[in-house]
């Protein structure tokens, strides 16, 4: 098929990259001349695994990029809108989203075939029917079902995995306001013969990208509850809770050869220092302020933010437990982006942290794998020494702070215990054995002062 994709952000990017790699022709759109001439060099914008290498590949004959979005449209039969859609703390701005169908039903009246436009960015329930289609039908003087196709297909990209979970989909959902415009998707998503396919209402579409989020974010926010708890009652460690939690064959089921299978949203059940990114805490704010809109209390949801606004805090007070003040005490931060795998800083538990540590007048020292470009922009009013090594950040710290669970951090008890005076080990992911280092407190664990 001949796609054309607006918006050449994290899902807009990897979507183009990967449908041409599925042997489609795409073109990306974007307002950025600067991004678009990147793209068309073979450079991404954006780091994800194996990005580079399909962009590569496939840039200059399965995919272009542009900043002329009519003549992409005309060139195309199906349109992916995938542009941010920002939080102002009461509704989601769909400014974008109705720039991009604007220019797109624009395009649309110049054309006399039947196009399907897909909407692909997050908005609350009702915005694809209730904005995305009377703005193109405006714009273009054509009706929807008849003269163009409107569509809701979200995504379920896990950054640092966005790759993987777009060409391994565990499902793909897809609304359509007609026949033609399901049959355009049901062609675009062909290769997948053995994907799970949920085929609905556009604002059921919608609606179940939004649930999915929010119930990760309370299984994450849950389990934080459960290891604060635990550090409270004392001599309970919310690693054995969770050990023994897991076990329950409904949520690690043990195959007929005697295998235990342990799913990836386990990982969702430990305790830590919060969630962060771009999706979880939007999404999760976006939906209780729909909620409660429409006049539904979301309380469950609401708990969900106020547990993470304050778990990382609790590493400051851990910290302070051993370190009365902190002013002039060399604190190393290890972990800067939400998550491994990506250099996203957007919501990172690491943001109040450093800002913390700082106001308490810290030496601090940080070092991220990928991510100390970005956090040098968002922290430039404040003095860190980013290094480039794990051994270099905690050279004579007092402390370190452990925040993102990236895997070169397992060697931290090798190399705190070669060090002559081994600084405290704030642990904000229980990644490290307790017992490997001799200076231990963590996130669900209550030790003596």
């Amino acid at each position: 098929m001949d796609v054309c994709v607006v918006g050449t952000g994290y899902v807009g990017l990897v979507s183009g990259v990967c449908l041409a790699e599925l042997g489609h022709q795409v073109i990306c759109v974007d307002i950025d001349e600067d991004k678009v001439s990147r793209i068309n060099a073979g450079q991404s914008p954006i780091r994800e695994e194996g990005l580079d290498e399909l962009l590569q590949r496939n840039i200059g004959s399965r995919l272009t990029a542009t900043t002329d979005l009519g003549d992409a449209v005309a060139r195309s039969c199906l349109t992916i809108i995938a542009v941010g859609t920002p939080f102002d703390g009461s509704t989601i701005d769909v400014s974008y989203i109705k720039a991009a169908s604007e220019a797109i039903g624009t395009a649309l009246s110049d054309k006399n075939d039947f196009h399907t436009v897909v909407v692909k960015s997050t908005v609350v329930p009702g915005t694809t029917d209730d904005v995305v289609l009377p703005t193109l039908e405006r714009a273009s003087g054509k009706v929807a079902g008849r003269d163009f196709g409107v569509s809701m297909n979200p995504e379920f990209l896990r950054e640092g995995a966005a790759i993987v979970d777009f060409m391994d989909p565990d499902r793909i959902v897809y609304g359509g306001t007609d026949e033609r415009t399901l049959a355009a998707l049901d062609e675009l998503y062909s290769v997948f013969e053995d994907a799970d396919k949920i085929i609905t209402a556009n604002k059921t579409a919608e609606m179940i990208k939004y649930t999915a989020n929010a119930l990760l974010a309370t299984l994450i926010s849950f389990s934080n509850e459960m290891g604060n708890l635990c550090a409270e009652l004392g001599e309970i460690d919310i690693v054995d809770v969770m050990r023994g939690v897991h076990l329950d064959r409904r949520l690690s089921p043990i195959l007929q050869n005697g295998d235990r299978v342990v799913p990836a949203i386990a990982t969702y059940l430990e305790a830590g220092c919060g969630f962060g990114g771009s999706c979880f805490p939007k999404d999760v704010k976006a939906l209780i302020a729909h909620g409660q809109s429409a006049g539904q209390d979301m309380s469950i949801l609401q708990s969900v933010v106020d547990i993470n606004k304050t778990q990382p805090m609790i590493l400051l007070e851990l910290l302070k437990k051993h370190l009365a003040s902190l002013r002039g005490r060399k604190v190393a931060v290890l972990g800067l982006a939400f998550k491994p795998g990506t250099d996203d800083m957007r919501e990172s538990p690491s943001i109040p942290i450093v800002r913390a540590l700082h106001e308490e007048d810290a030496t601090i020292s940080a070092y991220d794998p990928i991510a100390a470009e970005e956090a040098q922009k968002l922290f430039s009013d404040i003095p860190i020494h980013y290094t480039d090594s794990v051994e270099e950040a905690v050279q004579g710290v007092d402390a370190i702070v452990l925040v993102t669970r990236w895997d070169e951090f397992a060697e931290l008890p090798k190399i705190i215990n070669s060090m002559d005076v081994a600084p405290l080990l704030i642990d904000g992911r229980r990644m490290i054995d307790k017992n490997s280092v001799s200076r231990y407190e963590g996130i669900g664990l209550s030790t003596a002062s």
